[in-house]
């Protein structure tokens, strides 16, 4: 829990939990026979939503596709989800939480399930690199400028 008495900040994480899994490879057995080099494309989502009087649920959604030449080894997407009760932030400050800081929370459950369900497919072990959801955030603001300025 984080609580600054001198801004009335409050971000405690109420629960932590998987709200969806999905693995599908949809070229076995045959992608077991081909050299293991795959493409592995990563794309990242986040949603938020306000569920009670500062209690919100963030939930981010990481799908994960390896592909060898045009045949998918395998596809899958975990919906992580928390619970977070959050006070005391303006509105650009709820926006940068629920865009950096949730996400950031949420990531390493959802790479650790995403690891679990590619070994369970037994391909190789998988372990996704560390995100910057800084780093995203500030991208896709700019790319929403940039988008708004084209008149």
């Amino acid at each position: 829990m984080l609580k600054n008495n001198s801004n009335n900040v409050l971000f405690h994480i109420q629960r932590i939990y998987t709200k969806d899994i999905s693995f599908e490879a949809p070229n076995t057995p045959g992608v077991f026979q081909i050299n293991w080099d795959p493409k592995i494309k990563v794309d990242l989502n986040s949603d938020a939503k306000n569920i009670h009087t500062n209690m919100y649920e963030v939930v981010l959604r990481v799908t994960v596709t390896a592909k060898i030449g045009e045949d998918t080894a395998f596809l899958c997407q975990v919906k992580q989800a928390g619970i977070f009760n959050i006070s005391g932030l303006n509105k650009i400050q709820m926006i940068r939480c629920f865009n950096v800081h949730c996400p950031g929370i949420l990531f390493p459950y959802a790479s650790e399930c995403i690891s679990n369900q590619v070994s369970r497919g037994t391909f190789p072990q998988l372990n996704l690199d560390p995100i910057n959801f800084d780093i995203l955030f500030v991208q896709s603001l700019q790319k929403k400028c940039d988008d708004t300025l084209k008149i």
